[in-house]
């Protein structure tokens, strides 16, 4: 398993175990979220609090390297009270070994076009 692929399963196990500490401490000083209530950098604390008021459980189930700091992954989301799991795509961001940006799309090739533009976007810089 790479760098990029065991950084982000274990955030994945950190945010479906629902620890604060342990979710805080997978992800950077900064981390740029993109989900359906909005987008922005927060902090680790704020990260914290969202992985605990949100109970979201997010189940990996396809995996899309994109390049070596990128990967989307698909995932069967489930929350508290949902009856169904709901299939969506989410494009992460590693840098030092700590996920750095967790950007949620309702599907693969939407989340594939936004991972695109993102590399593109690094590659210019």
């Amino acid at each position: 398993m790479d760098r990029l692929h065991e950084v982000v399963a274990d955030w994945h196990d950190r945010v479906n175990g629902g620890d604060r500490t342990r979710a805080a401490a997978v992800v950077g000083d900064r981390v740029v979220v993109l989900g359906p209530k909005g987008s922005g950098a927060i902090t680790q604390e704020q990260f914290a609090d969202w992985v605990r008021r949100s109970g979201i459980t997010l189940i990996p189930r396809g995996w899309h390297p994109v390049d070596d700091s990128l990967v989307v992954v698909e995932q069967d989301a489930t929350w508290p009270g949902s009856a169904e799991p709901q299939r969506v795509a989410t494009v992460f961001r590693v840098a030092n070994g700590k996920v750095t940006a967790v950007l949620r799309r309702p599907d693969l090739p939407s989340a594939m076009e936004l991972a695109t533009i993102c590399r593109d976007m690094a590659a210019t810089a």
